[in-house]
């Protein structure tokens, strides 16, 4: 039995496919599908069911899979313990990102990091929040950066910066020439809000429920997309609120629609978020110390008050 064979069995587990899983570990069908039966040969059993389509894993194979997670994972700290003694910060990092935050954060950080760390090979991945969780807890993420807190037992979160909300509001609106909003200014009714599954949409639910405006907006947006929420807002079909970071790209003309908040503005955490067992802490550090530095130039409020990412029972 060898560490590369149960890489080979994690990544058939994966996919459920031997020529899939073959390209993902960077090797031809036969020599994977040869590995995975001399291991079968081997332990006398069955792990994968290959009459199926996908292939399924057997009951005996779902454990074997579950101690081929741990070993593997177990095996590639040894190197993470030695880089770490040394100092040194380099090799691969997988990184997820929240959609809300990736296409404003990852500009602003990533020339710097790569420029300062060449060694490090960042994989970068845009993932909601559940699927960033379940990849940390599972191995397949090094560290993620989302809104917090979170709490999971298993995770540690290092905050890099409060984001306040602004609100955008077209000309028109009853809210219009108003200078600084307050929470209870706000109407869900009357909100532009982000499709289900972004932790932004339930900040902004939260913030008003908050404040007691908790009624069903008008009609049902299917859309990951700020811009398509301020383009909807043009054609005067509601407000939005947007992350501060993300008024930033817009034209001067949009931002004459902008409001802010009476101090202490509403605003959501962000953080880099890994697993209790990673070992990569001075490419976390590192990581952390350039995106904190950049972010504290461009963000300038300094209290803030958190609304959560998840909605509250």
């Amino acid at each position: 039995m060898t560490i590369t064979q149960l890489q080979y069995v994690l990544a058939v587990a994966e996919y459920r496919n031997f020529t899939l899983a073959a390209e993902k570990c960077f090797v031809t069908q036969p020599t994977l599908s040869m590995q995975v039966q001399k291991l079968e040969d081997e332990l006398d059993v069955r792990i994968f069911d290959r009459t199926k389509k996908p292939i399924s894993i057997t009951e005996a194979g779902e454990k074997i899979v579950q101690q081929a997670k741990n070993i593997v994972n177990e095996a590639a700290r040894i190197k993470d313990i030695v880089d770490q003694e040394k100092g040194f910060i380099g090799g691969t990092f997988r990184l997820g990102i929240i959609p809300t935050v990736m296409p404003t954060l990852l500009p602003m950080f990533l020339k710097t990091f790569i420029d300062r760390y060449p060694k490090v090979q960042l994989i970068i991945k845009e993932q909601n929040t559940e699927a960033i969780i379940k990849n940390l807890k599972e191995g397949h993420l090094d560290a993620g950066i989302a809104a917090t807190p979170l709490a999971k037992d298993f995770l540690i979160e290092r905050p890099l910066y409060y984001e306040p909300f602004v609100a955008y509001i077209p000309a028109g609106h009853r809210l219009a020439k108003t200078d600084k909003l307050r929470p209870e200014d706000l109407d869900l009714n009357d909100i532009l809000l982000l499709q289900d599954g972004h932790c932004f949409r339930d900040g902004v639910i939260n913030l008003c429920k908050a404040s007691g405006q908790g009624n069903e907006e008008r009609f049902q947006l299917d859309s990951g997309s700020f811009e398509t929420l301020v383009h909807l807002a043009d054609e005067s079909l509601g407000m939005t609120l947007l992350p501060y970071l993300h008024t930033l790209v817009l034209d001067e003309k949009r931002k004459k629609h902008l409001r802010y908040f009476q101090e202490p503005p509403p605003a959501r955490e962000v953080s880099l978020i890994y697993h209790k067992k990673e070992l990569k802490h001075q490419i976390s550090n590192a990581l952390r110390d350039v995106i904190a530095a950049i972010v504290r130039g461009a963000i300038a409020f300094q209290d803030v008050e958190i609304i959560s990412p998840a909605l509250s029972d």
